[in-house]
């Protein structure tokens, strides 16, 4: 989408924030993106104006948040908030009171549907929580782009931009996805502006705000499939110098982690194998908990999604984008610190901020 069009164009839920702003006796204005940062990417930008008090918002519209989409939410409204200089207002349908106690404590301003907002600048407070959700409300399917097949694909073209300018076939082998399902997601990211055709060739428009769309969407509808079983194990601790059998098993979120930036102690370890190697059951003695305890160390069995391995800059763990992703949808204050970490160490140069 164009500036131009975003300008005029905001996205469908800002005139529903607008009028419950109105509600509370604030004036909400759609203006035009700064000249300065002409280019970013936002959901619309809006004027708020209460009193004497008068702030420019750049705004992220989420169509709900969850827990396990707070991290990759959060990353992208600060994204947003430092590469323009304003500070990000979050738009969504409802935020529960606990969301919307978590997004106070970390200074993130948002407005729903319903009328719950939190907003502290210069002359300009607010904190309304507990209204309930309103009625239900029609909304755009988001395409082919961000179905379990979409997102697969994303994910292959994300950790291999240049995958982006291969043939259909190659895309859906890499991607582990049927050959008949890419046109229709290719055209949905075209759509997008994620995906530009240039004569005869196809280039991703790779970039972090991609990376946290899809790190988002992921966490709401391809991660939980992905898990087969929760282990409690022996030796805990001992993890490093387990036997996994790479690559048939590889580590992935807090353990791949602390295997690429040396930053985290995991409290969870994420090993992804189509099956657990049968030598590591029996050494760690592993058995499977249906109810993990707040605090307990366990091992989590999830299965590969995709249909070749992209190369990683460990042979024992995944790609950075899904240990980056998987940091985020943890909801974990140290996690999501530890994935900007991967990003800034891993990411950066394949995925730019701007």
């Amino acid at each position: 989408m164009h500036i131009f069009e975003q300008m005029v164009y905001p996205h469908p839920l800002v005139s529903r924030i607008k009028a419950q702003l109105k509600q509370l006796g604030l004036d909400a204005t759609v203006v035009a993106p700064p000249p300065t940062k002409p280019r970013f990417p936002a959901d619309g930008w809006l004027r708020i104006t209460g009193g004497e008090a008068s702030v420019d918002y750049v705004v992220e519209a989420k169509a709900r948040i969850a827990p396990a989409s707070l991290g990759a939410a959060t990353m992208q409204l600060q994204h947003a908030a430092t590469v323009t200089g304003h500070p990000a207002l979050l738009i969504t349908e409802h935020i529960t009171p606990p969301m919307a106690e978590t997004l106070r404590g970390q200074k993130q301003q948002f407005v729903d549907a319903a009328g719950n907002a939190y907003l502290e600048a210069p002359g300009l407070h607010v904190m309304i929580i507990g209204r309930k959700p309103p009625a239900a409300h029609a909304h755009t399917s988001a395409g082919k782009a961000y179905t379990t097949g979409g997102l697969k694909v994303m994910f292959a073209l994300l950790c291999d931009p240049e995958l982006a300018n291969s043939t259909q076939r190659v895309i859906a082998t890499r991607a582990g996805v049927a050959l008949g399902a890419i046109p229709a997601v290719l055209a949905d990211l075209r759509q997008a502006g994620h995906v530009w055709e240039l004569k005869q060739s196809r280039r991703l428009a790779a970039n972090k705000r991609l990376l946290d769309e899809w790190a988002l969407t992921y966490a709401r509808r391809l991660r939980a499939k992905a898990l087969q079983a929760t282990f409690a194990v022996k030796d805990f601790d001992a993890w490093p110098q387990w036997t996994i059998e790479a690559p048939a098993a590889l580590w992935g979120g807090e353990p791949a982690a602390q295997l690429l930036v040396q930053y985290l102690r995991p409290g969870v370890l994420t090993l992804y194998a189509e099956k657990i190697p049968p030598r590591l059951l029996i050494a760690q003695r592993m058995i499977k908990v249906s109810h993990v305890e707040e605090g307990q160390r366990v091992l989590e069995w999830r299965k590969p999604f995709w249909g070749q391995a992209p190369d990683a800059p460990r042979p024992d763990t995944v790609h950075p984008v899904l240990v980056y992703a998987d940091l985020l949808a943890t909801g974990d204050a140290r996690c999501i610190a530890t994935a900007q970490i991967v990003y800034d160490t891993h990411l950066a140069r394949l995925l730019p901020a701007a």
